[in-house]
């Protein structure tokens, strides 16, 4: 990939996608094979609204587990759903080299943050987490996928996923807890009056984990950075 003059990334919005979590060598076996598929008539932007319908209906699932624990099982099947639409827009462009760089990558991450809000408000408004535990875990979420925009622009490397999470993984945790939730039930518990379940210990624990993960990628940015743009160089 060519680089400016100042190591900046291109503007035509192109920049080369790496990512090292768990399941990429899976997707990227099955999500071409998924693409072909697909008839003609399909194109990326509708499976981009097929994730933003499926993110909703999960966040409502959600909401509704406050009548019955089965709507969980609605949410489970939906983040499946989710991951189909909004794994495959980008894949079928490339697959069909129907790209659209900038439009593509825009379109995708604004609608990735919509996700990602809808579906911890969702889980927040549920009885098996606090509001205020689904928000934290959006919003590090939310900081971690700042991270990985703010490296595409200043390194041109699209790297998704940090270490061996991603969104797929991330996706398998929440069918995992839901399906825990079903069985065993969010097992209340109460701390200086505050109720809370088992698992807004474990999102308070993912909350931890995202932003350590986070502090320990920017530290070796701005290292890399600090390398490429020594302090105290004048510019000529």
């Amino acid at each position: 990939m060519k680089r400016g003059v100042d190591g900046r990334a291109p503007r035509e919005g192109r920049h080369r996608r790496t990512g090292g979590f768990a399941l990429a060598r899976f997707e990227a076996w099955a999500l071409p094979r998924l693409a072909g598929m697909l008839p003609a008539r399909v194109m990326p932007d509708h499976m981009t609204g097929i994730g933003l319908v499926a993110s909703t209906g999960v966040a409502v699932a959600y909401m509704l587990s406050n009548r019955s624990l089965a709507w969980l099982w609605v949410a489970s099947g939906l983040l499946v759903v989710q991951w189909y639409g909004d794994s495959l827009d980008g894949t079928l462009a490339r697959f069909r080299k129907i790209e659209r760089p900038r439009y593509g990558f825009y379109l995708d991450h604004l609608t990735d943050a919509y996700s990602t809000l809808a579906i911890g408000l969702g889980l927040g408004f549920s009885p098996i987490m606090l509001l205020s535990v689904g928000l934290a875990i959006s919003i590090a979420y939310l900081l971690l996928s700042v991270n990985v925009y703010l490296e595409t622009h200043v390194f041109g490397e699209f790297k998704l996923g940090h270490g061996a999470l991603g969104p797929t993984e991330t996706r398998i945790l929440l069918i995992g807890l839901n399906t825990l939730a079903v069985l065993l039930s969010p097992l209340p518990f109460t701390v200086f009056g505050v109720s809370f379940t088992v698992f807004d210990v474990v999102g308070l624990a993912a909350v931890g984990a995202m932003l350590f993960l986070l502090l320990g990628r920017a530290s070796g940015n701005l290292q890399k950075l600090g390398r490429m743009e020594p302090p105290g160089v004048r510019k000529e």
